[in-house]
């Protein structure tokens, strides 16, 4: 049996993408299914469930098997938006959801090399089956690329001193364990004074984004999800660090300034209360933002 899973501020995304109006909708990253589940029970017709992580979409279908026909799970890129409804004959949808970022399923899934926490290989790929891994890039770049990646994607401010311990290991022997790599950081990183965080949090973060590309093409996903919003449908968008939401903010924004039907329901981001955080530690520090397309 597949895992009940509890999605971040499902009830909130659930309400605002106010899925009792039934209609067609597209989550863009179904994950473990739970925003689907919650979208079909409050009463959307179907759900098209995009993922592309094989092992989640395996887990989902489990999930949502009760549904029947009413559910489709697709293999792809949540970026595959405009191919997937265009294969599909679909011109419009009631609403879309994206819930941005790496699943709690995948940093705590065995050999899948996300977290520090287990020494296993150095893999990060949302996609296994496809694309090269952590220890594989970091195996390639050079030292001045590995320090953007990090400063970037990260915000470590020792991302200089991480990347130039990083060539140094490497020509030793190759990095391809995520405990390895966090034992460089951690040496790499001043000791002086309380660290808040693992000292090998932000590198991990910012490695992880660059193996699955995570803030390419958010912009285009966005506009391309907004475009195919019916009549009083709304696009529902999660993310849960500061770039990606800086991203979604900035999107949203010109989209509506761009177009006199489209309408921000979210002024400023929603976040999880004191019970879900309580319940989930990691709903922390999610964002909501909802755009709509006006009737």
């Amino acid at each position: 049996m597949a895992p009940l899973h509890e999605p971040v501020l499902m009830a909130e995304t659930v309400s605002l993408l106010n899925a009792s109006r039934g209609g067609l909708f597209v989550d863009c990253t179904v994950g473990l299914g739970g925003h689907s589940r919650a979208l079909l029970e409050a009463g959307a017709d179907r759900v098209i469930g995009l993922d592309r992580d094989p092992d989640a979409l395996g887990l989902a279908r489990e999930a949502l098997a009760a549904f029947g026909d009413r559910v489709e799970l697709v293999h792809a890129d949540y970026r595959d938006l405009d191919r997937v409804l265009d294969e599909r004959g679909i011109d419009g949808v009631a609403g879309a959801l994206a819930d941005l970022g790496v699943s709690s399923f995948q940093l705590d899934s065995e050999g899948r090399g996300f977290s520090f926490r287990r020494d296993e290989p150095l893999d990060m790929r949302m996609d296994r089956s496809s694309g090269p891994t952590a220890a594989e890039r970091l195996a390639a770049a050079g030292e001045g690329e590995l320090a953007d990646v990090i400063f970037g994607f990260g915000e470590e401010r020792f991302s200089r001193r991480i990347a130039r311990a990083i060539v140094a290991e490497r020509e030793r022997s190759p990095i391809r364990s995520t405990g390895q790599l966090a034992q460089i950081v951690r040496r790499a990183v001043p000791g002086r004074g309380h660290h808040r965080i693992d000292p090998a949090t932000r590198t991990f973060q910012a490695l992880r984004i660059w193996v699955n590309r995570e803030l390419e093409g958010i912009d285009a996903f966005l506009a391309a999800a907004v475009r195919r919003l019916l009549a009083g449908a709304r696009l529902a968008v999660i993310s849960f660090h500061s770039l990606e939401d800086r991203v979604v903010k900035h999107v949203f924004r010109a989209l509506e300034r761009g177009e006199a039907r489209l309408r921000i329901l979210t002024k400023r981001p929603l976040r999880p209360g004191d019970d879900e955080v309580a319940r989930n530690p990691r709903a922390r520090s999610a964002k909501l933002r909802v755009i709509e397309r006006t009737v």
